[in-house]
C-alpha cells in the first residue's frame, strides 16, 4: 500500500499529526528513528510566519535529512495564507504544506478559525485555492473534522471543495468539533468520505495500536492513517505501524529498561534542539507520565522525574527504575493524551446564518504558533 505526496511515495502510509508542544524537531526525530512516514511539525499560523515571529521561525526548523519536510499552516484570511505559502516556496522552508481545519479549541473557533471554517464553504474554498495556487507544485493537503456538531456536518462537501481546489489528499479526524477528544471516532464517516472523493483520504481518530490502523484501512478503504495521541510516550508505535503495513506480526513491547533508554534519548534530543540542558529536561517533563503509563513506578519517583532539571538528575532517577519490568499489556488499546467532555462550539455571532459569506472575522488571524 503506497500513498503519494507529490513525487514522494509514503511507505508506510502513516502521518504523524501535529501536536502543540509535542511534534518539535526532537520528537519527530525520535519517531523517525522507529519507522518511516510523514512527520508534521507543530501548527504554524500564517500571520506569525509572514511577520517572521521569532518563535514561529524556530518552530519551522527541520532536522538534517528530514524528508519530506512537512509543515502545517493555520490561516483564515486567504490573502495571508497565499503570502505564507509563497514565502515557504521562495525560501524553501518545507516540501509539503498541510492546512489545519480541525482545531476545535475555543480561542480558535470563537474567531471562526480551525474546525469552524469549513461551514463557510466559499471562504474555505478560497483558502485552499490560495494555498494551492501559491504552492507552485508543492503538495498541499487538508486536515479537518466531520463538522461543527452533528447538526452541522461539513466533511463531504468540504472534501469535494478541497479536491476541486487541487488538494493532494484530505485527512479526516472522525469527530465533530463539539466532541473535542471525547467518545469514539466515527470511522464510518471516513469510509463515506473515501467513497465521495477521487483524491486519497486519510483517517484519523482512535488509532492506539498498529492493528487499529489496519482495521481502519480495511473497514473504510482509506489510503492512509494519521496518528496523534496514540504515540505519546510510545514513539515505537511507528515501528509497529511499519511492521503491520508490511504484513509482519511483530509488535514492540519494551521492558521498562528499554523505555528508560528511549526517555533518555528523548531528553537528549530536546536538549540538543533547545540548546540548553535545563530547557530540554524541563520540556521533557510533560512526557514522563505517558512513558511510564501502566508500569509499576511509585508516585514519589514519578513526581521526582517530572521535576528533574538536568540530564544527570534524570539519569539518576531513570537508574532507579526496575529495568526488568515487562511492558504492561493492560494499557494496550487505551486512550492516551487529552481526553475531555463534549461541549458547545463557541463561534462568532451569526456564524451559522450564511454559509456563503466570505468575510474574515476580525482577529481571526492568530499572531502566535503552536495551537
Amino acid at each position: 500500500m503506497v500513498l503519494q505526496l507529490g513525487g514522494v511515495a509514503v511507505r508506510p502510509p502513516v502521518v504523524l499529526a501535529p501536536m502543540a508542544g509535542i511534534t518539535n524537531v526532537a520528537f519527530r526525530q525520535l519517531c523517525r528513528e522507529q519507522g518511516a512516514g510523514v512527520y508534521v511539525c507543530e501548527m504554524i499560523t500564517t500571520r506569525a510566519l509572514v511577520e517572521r515571529n521569532p518563535r514561529t521561525l524556530r518552530m519551522i526548523a527541520f532536522g538534517a535529512g528530514e524528508r519530506p519536510r512537512s509543515l502545517q499552516l493555520y490561516g483564515v484570511d486567504p490573502q495571508t495564507v497565499r503570502q505564507a505559502v509563497r514565502m515557504i516556496v521562495a525560501e524553501d522552508l518545507a516540501d509539503h504544506v498541510d492546512l489545519n481545519f480541525g482545531c476545535s479549541v475555543p480561542k480558535v473557533t470563537r474567531k471562526g478559525g480551525g474546525s469552524a471554517i469549513p461551514w463557510k464553504r466559499r471562504l474555505f474554498g478560497q483558502i485552499v485555492d490560495a494555498a494551492v495556487g501559491a504552492a507552485e507544485g508543492l503538495p498541499v493537503t487538508v486536515k479537518m473534522r466531520k463538522g461543527i456538531d452533528d447538526d452541522h456536518l461539513t466533511f463531504v462537501a468540504a472534501g469535494r471543495i478541497a479536491q476541486d481546489c487541487g488538494a493532494a489528499w484530505v485527512a479526516l479526524h472522525a469527530r465533530t468539533a463539539a466532541q473535542r477528544y471525547s467518545g469514539r471516532a466515527d470511522w464510518a464517516a471516513i469510509g463515506e468520505l473515501k467513497a465521495a472523493l477521487r483524491v486519497p483520504v486519510l483517517g484519523n481518530g482512535d488509532i492506539w495500536e498498529a492493528d487499529d490502523a489496519l482495521r481502519m484501512v480495511a473497514g473504510t478503504g482509506c489510503d492512509g492513517v494519521v496518528v496523534g495521541r496514540g504515540c505519546l510516550g510510545r514513539p515505537w508505535l511507528f515501528a509497529d505501524l511499519a511492521a503491520a503495513f508490511a504484513g509482519r506480526p511483530e509488535r514492540v513491547l519494551p521492558s521498562l529498561g528499554t523505555v528508560a533508554g528511549v526517555m533518555r534519548r528523548h531528553a537528549e534530543l530536546l536538549t540538543e534542539w533547545l540548546g540548553s540542558e535545563q530547557d530540554g529536561v524541563v520540556d521533557f517533563r510533560k512526557h514522563v507520565a505517558w512513558y511510564l503509563k501502566g508500569f509499576p513506578v511509585g508516585s514519589e519517583l514519578r513526581r521526582s522525574m517530572a521535576m528533574a532539571a538536568s540530564l544527570a538528575e534524570l539519569e539518576d532517577l531513570l537508574g532507579k527504575l526496575d529495568a526488568q519490568a515487562p511492558f504492561p499489556a493492560e494499557v494496550l488499546g487505551r486512550p492516551r493524551g487529552r481526553t475531555n467532555s463534549p461541549g458547545r462550539v463557541i463561534l462568532p455571532q451569526g456564524w451559522l446564518a450564511d454559509r456563503d459569506a466570505v468575510a474574515v472575522p476580525e482577529g481571526a488571524e492568530l499572531d502566535d504558533s503552536g495551537g
